[in-house]
Parts: C-alpha cells; sequence; structure tokens
C-alpha cells in the first residue's frame, strides 16, 4: 500500500507512507511477531486514515 518501513524497535515496526501529489506523511506503528488485538488493529487503520474500519478490514482479510 505504499509505506516503507523506517525503524525497528523491539516487536514493532514503523512504517511511513508519503502522498505522491499532497506531500501529506503519515507513520503507522505495527506490532510484528504476534496476533493484533481488534482495539489495536483499529488504532493502526486509524493512523493510515482509512474513512471506514469495517471495508479496511475486509481488505486487509482479502490481501492476506
Amino acid at each position: 500500500m505504499g509505506y516503507t518501513p523506517v525503524d525497528r524497535t523491539g516487536s514493532h515496526l514503523k512504517r511511513r507512507y508519503v502522498h505522491p501529489e499532497t506531500d501529506e506523511v503519515r507513520n503507522v506503528t505495527v506490532p510484528i511477531g504476534h496476533e493484533i488485538s481488534g482495539n489495536t488493529l483499529r488504532k493502526i487503520v486509524d493512523q493510515c486514515g482509512a474513512d471506514d474500519f469495517h471495508s479496511r478490514c475486509e481488505w486487509i482479510d482479502d490481501h492476506r
């Protein structure tokens, strides 16, 4: 989805996205190596700027 890794601290990976037209920057921290709870997933989706949480979850399920 255009996010690139920028840092890793312990079991968390920081990724960054720069919008190609507006230069808007989004930073997202994602836990790695274990299952993500629903609340954590919701926070990640919010950090990504998704408007519709349920649609984004469906997209994630379709692209595993």
